[in-house]
């Protein structure tokens, strides 16, 4: 078992390191907290960006020890109500069991799918299953990361010549989002153990193709359990600037650097000096537009909020498909309810989380790939990124019957139905009445509610 010392030379903070959840009742409490964010320089967790805190966003906040005091101070001097998410950060990492040094190690055959990996491990897993499951799998490299790491894609379906549409699969593009990774490994551990058993998982491995990404973000993952578990970005260098990174789901060519980017290379959200200015990001997209003819659904995994959204993300607009895609999100999230009883919201990302640019979901949708999705995974702040090991399952359980839905819609002929009325919340999605068409009437700009 990992010692207290170890964890903390890892990760230094401080047993007053807390994380607070917070929600501006005025525009003015916002703008009074986004100024002192800027002056701590806080960790913030929800949302992605300081600039996204406004009246009723809900905000979640690492606070530092050096500034724990003094921004609860102000809190309570401006009547700002907060609740405490996290009181201890260390005791909560340690309690997490991610990081324990001398866990009792098995054979890759003996895989643990309810741990978190380090990217070495990972990547020995993928490698032994190109050699023991040559039938359904093919592993290979699309390019090098900015420190030289491979970018290993997974291949999953029935080997056969014949032309097939394929689903692509990213988990890990921030680093910190430890529940992505692992479910990306969960979706090929059960289509490798259902297929025989599951009429629809042979279907799917039968008509399509999967590329699979378990890792994305390889250099900030790594440094994720090296250096500092709540690294967000890339690890590449700024020749002006000592600050590190570029956030990789802000580096697409859509909108760049626009709404929901920052162009200031020290922010969680930085956009990079150019578009897909980073080693993975144009490895990807090179990927994606060779392949873009068969590529007919787009899948990204993130934590945490328990949405899942589609495009757009940079504007309030309706996506030509929107019935079809739709469709699809209202089933996804109805199957992955039936499981654990766990709510998500879905809908157009800009209406349901916030409008962001040059994301990777917009950027797949706009180059053709007509079902673009982002799961946000559990939870809604009471673990955050710290999701613990025991949590793994249910998640990814719930999850893969969401992705069995989208995909087996994929194989369907979308019915020509009137699209359901759109709503963030499933149960209301009849009754919400919201005008479609040429665009969005609207009342309020929705914010995520948690």
């Amino acid at each position: 078992v990992a010692t207290s010392a170890f964890l903390h030379t890892l990760f230094p903070f401080s047993c007053s390191d807390k994380v607070i959840r917070l929600i501006p009742q005025t525009e003015e409490e916002a703008h009074a907290l986004k100024k002192m964010y800027h002056q701590l320089k806080v960790d913030l967790w929800q949302p992605g960006s300081i600039s996204y805190v406004s009246e009723g966003t809900v905000t979640d906040v690492h606070i530092p020890q050096n500034a724990s005091r003094t921004l609860l101070a102000f809190l309570q001097e401006a009547h700002i109500q907060y609740k405490i998410l996290i009181e201890d950060l260390q005791k909560a990492l340690e309690n997490g069991s991610s990081l324990r040094t001398q866990r009792n190690r098995r054979s890759l055959s003996d895989y643990n799918y309810e741990l978190y990996h380090s990217l070495e491990e990972i990547q020995s897993w993928m490698q032994h299953l190109n050699q023991t499951h040559s039938a359904f799998i093919q592993v290979f490299s699309i390019g090098r990361s900015y420190e030289g790491r491979p970018l290993f894609i997974l291949k999953l379906g029935r080997k056969s010549r014949a032309y097939r549409r394929a689903v692509w699969i990213d988990c890990g593009i921030h680093a910190r989002e430890w529940i992505g990774p692992a479910f990306c490994q969960w979706f090929v551990r059960e289509a490798l153990l259902t297929y025989k058993t599951d009429p629809a998982m042979r279907k799917m491995l039968n008509h399509l193709d999967f590329y699979i990404m378990p890792v994305f973000n390889v250099d900030g993952y790594h440094f994720s359990w090296t250096h500092d578990r709540f690294w967000r970005k890339t690890r590449s260098r700024n020749s002006r600037f000592r600050c590190r990174g570029v956030d990789a789901n802000r580096n697409w060519k859509v909108k760049w650097c626009d709404e929901g980017a920052s162009v200031h290379p020290c922010d969680d959200t930085y956009c990079g000096p150019f578009p897909e200015s980073e080693p993975e990001v144009k490895a990807v997209a090179n990927f994606l537009r060779k392949h873009r003819k068969h590529i007919r659904a787009y899948l990204s995994f993130h934590a945490y909020a328990q949405m899942l959204l589609y495009p757009y993300s940079y504007k309030y607009a309706t996506i030509p498909n929107f019935s079809c895609v739709e469709t699809a999100a209202y089933k996804a999230v109805r199957a992955l309810r039936s499981v654990h009883g766990v709510r998500y919201r879905y809908g157009p990302a800009s209406q349901t989380l916030y409008v962001s640019s040059g994301n990777s979901m917009d950027w797949a949708y706009k180059n053709g790939i007509p079902y673009a999705f982002a799961f946000e995974l559990r939870d809604t702040g009471h673990f955050g990124f710290l999701l613990p090991e025991m949590l793994i399952k249910p998640t990814c359980t719930e999850t893969m019957l969401a992705v069995k839905n989208i995909t087996m819609h994929l194989l369907q002929k979308c019915p020509r139905e009137s699209p359901r009325v759109w709503s963030a919340d499933p149960e209301k999605a009849d009754a919400d009445q919201r005008v479609l068409g040429t665009g969005w009437k609207l009342f309020a700009k929705t914010r995520a509610t948690f």
